[in-house]
This record gives C-alpha cells, structure tokens and sequence, in this order.
C-alpha cells in the first residue's frame, strides 16, 4: 500500500477574510487515517496574512459544540477568541493576529450536549510550559542542520551488519550540576559532554527516555502528554535539536523511547478530549490500562492512527531522529494484557489478539520505513509473539529490531546465583540460541532492571567486593559476545552500587576507585572490539556467524563459542569461566589452525582483574576436540572471559 503525504502547503490560504492551512486533501487524508504530516497544519503555527503577523490554530475536537483559545493574550479568558469547524471534518480552525512565537494558550473546550467545559494543551504543539504548568507554547520547528553527511551516510552506519552498541539515557539523571541546586543539564549542555563521554566509551548510538513533554517527572517520560513537543525542562525544541545535530557531527546516533501504547489521564491531555472518549476507548475493558492507570489509544480510529504515525514522523523529520524504540509493545498486541478473566473483551473470533493493534504497527512500520529508510525501529516486546522483527511481506510486524527480553531475564537470574549453584541453571545461558535467529534481536541490560527495588547490576552480582567486579565484566563480555546489538544502561558502566534514582545524578565520583574505573575501561574497550571486528557484528542475525565449541561444560560452567563475519579469515573464539576458580590446561577446539590471539581479557590487571592470562595468545595444535580439528591449550582465568583472534 502506498501512503501519500500531505499537501506541501505551509502558508495559509484566505478567502473572504477566512483563514485556513487546510486543503481538502489534508481533511480526506486525515479521516481516512492517512496523513503523517499533521505536525504541519494542526496545532499553532506563527503565520503572516496580509501583512500581518498572527497565529494560525486547528484542533481535532468534533464533538465539541464550540471551542475557544484563551491565553496569556486575553487574560485568559474562557471564550475569547472562538475557533471555526472546517466541514465535516471535525477540526477547529482560526487565525488570531498579534499572537506571536512564544505566547501562551490553551483551548477551552465546550461540549453543551453533556455539559462538559474544559481547557486543554494542544495535542499538536511544539513546546509546552516548564511543568507542573501545562500551557502550551506558539512555538516553531526552524533550524539550521550542519548534520548532511551522518544523515548522508546513516542507512549504511544503521544497516542490520553494522554495529549497534547503545547507551541507553535519562537525561535529567545522567549528570546533573550539584552547585546550582542540583540543576538538570539543558540539552545543549548535554550535547558536548554526552558526545565526549559517549565517544570515549565507544558507543555507536545513545538512546533517550522518552522525552516527549511528560507532566509527571516521576514517568521518566512515559506518561506523554506531548507527543509533538520535546520537554522544556531542558530547553527549546531548537535546543533539542541542537543536541541531535552535535552528537551527529560526532558520529552519534540517536534513538527516541516513544510511546503509542498508552497515555495520562491529566485533565489537561488527550483524555476525554471533547466531551468525548477520542483518542481512546469508551469502554475501560479496552481503554483504560491498570498497571499503569493510564489510557489505551483507540487504534481503530482512523485520526488516531493519522495522529500517533504524524508523531513518530515529526521526530524523524523535523528533529532528525535515527530511530524510535517503542514502548510496550506486548501490552498493545494482546486484548488481555494484565488482565483477568472477564476484565477484557475478546476480538471476534473470541481471541485474545488486538487486531487493530496489529494493523496500526504494521502500517507504522511500513510508512517510516517508506519515507525514512535509514532509521531502525525496535520493538520492547516481552513475549513469543511471532515475526515482531520481519518483514510485513512474510507477515511480521515490520520491526527493524526486537528486545530480547527473555536473554535478560535467564542471563541475569542465572548470574545472580552463586558460582557454586551455577551448574545447575546452565541452560539459562544457552536457551537463548534455540531461538536468537527467529528475529533481530537487540540484548538490553535497561533502566528496568535497575527500579523498583531491584538493586543495581553490580548489586545483583554475587560474592565478596571483587568478584562481584569480576562477575560484572563477565557478564557485559559474555553479551558482547552474542549473536546480537547490545543496549547498556546508563551507570551500569561504572558499577554504580545505588539503584537507579531518576532525582540525582549519576555516582560518578565512584571512578575514582580503582575497580570501578576498571569496570568502564572495560566497557570501553569492549566496545571497541566489538566495532572494529566484523566478527562480533556482520552476522548478528544469520546463524552462520555463530558456533558453539562447548556449551555442555555445566560441571566446570564454562562454555566456548565462535563469532564469525562474512569472511572466512574473520573468527572470534570467546571462553568463559563462570566460576572464581581458574581453569589450567582447559583444551579448547577451534576451527582453523594458526596463531589464536587474545584479543580482550576480562581478569586483565588494567580492568581490576586478578592477572591471570594466556601470555598474548595460543597456537592452535592438530589435535581434535570438541568436534573441532585442531585445539588450543589455555588458561581460563577465575569468573572471567577471553576473546581470541585468529591471525
């Protein structure tokens, strides 16, 4: 299916002193759930008519039976500028001269058929008041781009064989400035000291909470209110803006948490936005989420549809966004998520599949693929619902990349048990590969294994202070050797003891320790590794680039693998020894003959390691093992990894 986009008309037409930016094709395209351009004609827009500057608004409210904006500009009154119905479309449209860039507004709406009156933001602005205020802001999208040759060159840095290693970030805690009362960070801050710190630890992409404008802080953004508006706590739209263009002039890519799976019940939002239940469902068994208290979009509806995909293209096109990470994506695809028996309504065929759900994410994925073909989405979604990353022509959902939800949860079960125990929980570490070429799969270790009382990742480690380092680095090496993109966390990196605390900033005065400055070097020179050897990336997702040497050591938990990239002189051997105890004379079968390099080794001195290695390397001797014709005759150091090369 082909989607067309809006008129390219971005100055308003009069006729007869009426004013309008709306054509009917944007009307047709917009009720048929066609239009991904809405950021462009609905909300306010600063215009010039006649000579004279004004504000130019539209708003999506057809069952209301009168609507006004009132603002800082009338003293904020409930009816003093009333708004127009454009037809049958069920849009509110009007031109207010004088009101320029920077002034305040909401819309009072009146519904006089339930006696319903209230004011609300604008779904579509681009800039809303510093919350806990709520106005929204005349504001508009110009910026001046210096980023041509990352936007030039990003389908080849974001292809599927390339590596992907993302940081993921909550900008209002990463760093914070504890001398000005532990002030946030505003995005151009941000923008030199994440670039610094990012290229330093060798991350190819960072990837943002959501910072779509969110009332309570609390959400890290995920209880959106504005889906078109970067929040102000940090600055200007064009300061987010700013920030992108900068971390893409140094090599950065950036991914935005978005959310289309639910919404605030804020009187000031989208909820009952007319009088009516518009944007989402009448019926609580469908519209109304209770884990999170909030709403269900309605994605039968053919505005709602036009209105969420109009969003996803807004970042990807006016804020130049490399690619969006969607937000519960499981909780949108079955009618009964976290519900019991008799709380939801059945499809109908009497499933428990949301059919329109379905639809919408295919159509999202089909049309931002379609008219951005560099970027990636990746979808959060914590079940075995089948082909989520395949292509909608072999009946998947479109997505560019999934979470492996399930690697998180074994791999970090099974590291938290003590070595001793670890034997027999040794198919937490190798279930993964029964299924890790069913989709592409990214490897998160996220800010969700962090909250809720479940401690840091160093505090999950077991044993004494430095196996705990130990068990660590193992863990972050045992990823990177996967069949897969990686997702850190933010803190995880430098071993930060202290659950993740949305209100502070980051322990960094912990890398004053030895241990924990290890710990980031570590990371770092993973990262490094894993870009610059096409071994541990080119065939993430084609089971040809992964070998098990030995998965069935659980009495020793040691397992050995080989990554391979499109050729055949790219082979990386990686070993890992769960356990505190050190493996001498551990024969290892390889595939090749030839000189076996040790490319990285988690128990190296310079990491906070106990020293132990194989003096650079091994040469490979004609002995079989392990199935393999020739082997190698090496030391495991004690909960540690090492990577080898054949040279």
């Amino acid at each position: 299916m082909t989607y067309q986009l809006s008129v390219n008309q971005t100055q308003p037409q009069v006729t007869d002193g009426y004013v309008s930016l709306l054509t009917e094709d944007d009307l047709y395209l917009f009720n048929e759930g066609s239009h991904f351009h809405l950021y462009e004609k609905l909300g306010s827009h600063p215009v010039v008519v006649n000579g004279e500057r004004g504000t130019y608004f539209a708003v999506w409210a057809p069952n209301a039976t009168e609507v006004f904006v009132k603002g800082d500009f009338n003293g904020w009154q409930d009816n003093g500028h009333r708004l127009s119905l454009k037809g049958n479309s069920g849009i509110w449209e009007g031109f207010i001269p004088g009101m320029t860039k920077g002034s305040l507004y909401k819309y009072h709406i009146v519904n006089h058929n339930s006696g319903y009156a209230v004011d609300k933001a604008d779904p579509f602005a681009n800039s809303q008041e510093v919350p806990p205020r709520t106005g929204s802001v005349v504001w508009d999208t110009e910026y001046t781009w210096h980023d041509q040759e990352w936007m030039e060159k990003r389908d080849r840095i974001q292809a599927l064989d390339a590596p992907m290693s993302i940081y993921e970030v909550h900008l209002g805690s990463w760093m914070r400035v504890p001398e000005e009362g532990n002030r946030y960070l505003t995005y151009r801050e941000l923008a030199s000291k994440l670039a610094e710190y990012i290229k330093q630890m060798g991350f190819t992409h960072v990837e943002l909470m959501p910072i779509t404008e969110h009332p309570f802080y609390g959400s890290w953004g995920y209880q959106t209110t504005g889906y078109f508006a970067p929040t102000s706590r940090y600055g200007s739209p064009q300061d987010f803006m700013y920030m992108v263009d900068y971390l893409h002039q140094q090599g950065i890519g950036v991914i935005l948490d978005w959310v289309p799976s639910h919404f605030p019940t804020d009187q000031h939002g989208l909820n009952y936005f007319d009088g009516t239940n518009l944007y989402e469902h009448a019926d609580p068994r469908q519209g109304f989420h209770p884990d999170w208290q909030s709403s269900i979009f309605n994605y039968g509806r053919h505005e709602v549809r036009s209105f969420l995909i109009s969003s996803a293209f807004f970042w990807l096109d006016k804020c130049h966004i490399d690619g969006l990470r969607v937000d519960a994506v499981a909780s949108m695809l079955y009618l009964d998520y976290s519900r019991k028996e008799g709380e939801w309504i059945p499809n109908q065929y009497g499933g428990r599949e949301n059919f329109e759900a379905i639809e919408f994410l295919r159509r999202f994925n089909e049309a931002v693929y379609k008219h951005f073909p560099g970027i990636q989405t990746i979808a959060e979604e914590s079940t075995s619902w089948p082909m989520v990353a395949r292509p909608l022509y072999v009946g998947g959902l479109g997505f560019g990349l999934k979470w492996d939800m399930g690697w998180m949860h074994d791999t970090l079960s099974y590291m938290s048990q003590e070595p001793i125990h670890r034997k027999y929980h040794h198919n937490k570490l190798t279930f993964r590969m029964l299924y890790a070429f069913n989709e592409n799969f990214a490897l998160p270790l996220s800010h969700d294994e962090v909250v809720h009382g479940k401690g840091s990742l160093i505090g999950k480690m077991p044993g004494d202070y430095w196996q705990k380092f130990a068990n660590l680095r193992l863990l972050f090496g045992y990823m990177y050797a996967q069949a897969a993109k990686k997702l850190l966390f933010m803190g995880g990196e430098i071993g930060q003891w202290s659950e993740w605390n949305h209100d502070q900033s980051l322990d960094w005065n912990l890398l004053e320790n030895p241990m924990h400055g290890g710990l980031q070097k570590w990371v770092a020179d993973l990262n490094h590794t894993y870009r610059t050897e096409p071994a541990l990336h080119e065939l993430d997702f084609d089971w040809q680039g992964f070998d098990w040497i030995d998965c069935n050591d659980t009495e020793q938990s040691v397992i050995s693998l080989v990554r391979k990239g499109k050729s055949a002189e790219d082979v990386v051997l990686a070993v890992c020894n769960f356990t505190p105890v050190p493996r001498y004379n551990y024969r290892i079968g390889v595939p090749a003959e030839g000189f076996w390099q040790e490319l990285l080794n988690s128990d190296a001195g310079d990491y906070g390691g106990s020293g132990m290695g194989n003096m650079g390397g091994k040469q490979a001797e004609a002995i079989s093992q392990h199935g393999q014709p020739y082997s190698v005759d090496l030391t495991l150091p004690p909960l540690a990894i090492a990577f080898f090369k054949l040279c």
